[in-house]
């Protein structure tokens, strides 16, 4: 069954991945697992023991069933979640029907709904317009570092 799982070290056994598993997690108050894998960043798909999806080897090891044609769906929607009553298998286009936008971005400003398609946009312009100031921040003052290091004035 191990062997199934794409990027899973070979050293583990069942045992062995559910103890890392395990040891590698943190129980959060609504319930859900948190591994803590490679990854630093939370809310993220994280990877454990080798390069395998940690969401994926907690399906083999914890619900067991594993059919590696179909995907591993979260039912709370926490990508760092391996909560085995949280995971079940679907189909791609039933993973795919399932997925909804946030109404939010990762900082918090409301999206805007795009009047074309009637979805929410993918780019949040509050967050675009702010990576644009400090992009043009930035090249001003390579600009005028490039300038005093050729003797010119800067200007």
């Amino acid at each position: 069954m191990l062997s199934q799982v794409k990027g899973l070290s070979r050293h583990f056994t069942e045992e062995t991945l559910r103890a890392h598993l395990i040891d590698r997690s943190v129980r959060r108050d609504d319930g859900c697992l948190i591994v803590c894998g490679y990854g630093s960043q939370r809310g993220v798909y994280q990877k454990v023991a080798g390069r395998a999806w940690a969401h994926i080897t907690a399906y083999v090891v914890l619900v067991g069933g594993y059919d590696p044609s179909l995907d591993v769906h979260h039912l709370c929607g926490v990508p760092d979640c391996i909560e085995p009553t949280h995971l079940q298998q679907v189909t791609h286009a039933e993973s795919c029907r399932n997925r909804t936008q946030q109404p939010r971005c990762r900082q918090g400003h409301e999206r805007e709904i795009d009047p074309a398609s009637g979805r929410y946009r993918k780019v949040c312009r509050v967050c675009n317009s702010e990576a644009q100031r400090r992009w043009r921040v930035r090249q001003a003052a390579e600009v005028a570092a490039a300038r005093a290091a050729h003797g010119r004035q800067v200007g």
